[in-house]
C-alpha cells in the first residue's frame, strides 16, 4: 500500500511521529520491529482506509 501511494519509508515514519528508520525496520525481515494496533490505526488515517484492510479475512 505504501509503495502504491509512492510514500517513502522516511515520510511514513515521520507521519507516524517515529524515527526516520522505523518503517524500514518494520519492513525488514532481519529486524524484530512490528506495527502495533495503534500504528495500524494511524497508518489507516494516513492512507484514508480502514484498519481492517491490514488484517486477513480468515485467521492465520
Amino acid at each position: 500500500m505504501r509503495l502504491e501511494r509512492k510514500i517513502s519509508q522516511v515520510a511514513l515514519s515521520q507521519s507516524l511521529g517515529m524515527s526516520s528508520s522505523f518503517v524500514s525496520h518494520v519492513e525488514s525481515v532481519k529486524r524484530r520491529a512490528k506495527y502495533n494496533v495503534n500504528h495500524l490505526n494511524e497508518i489507516a488515517k494516513i492512507f484514508n482506509c480502514s484498519p481492517k484492510d491490514f488484517w486477513p479475512d480468515l485467521p492465520i
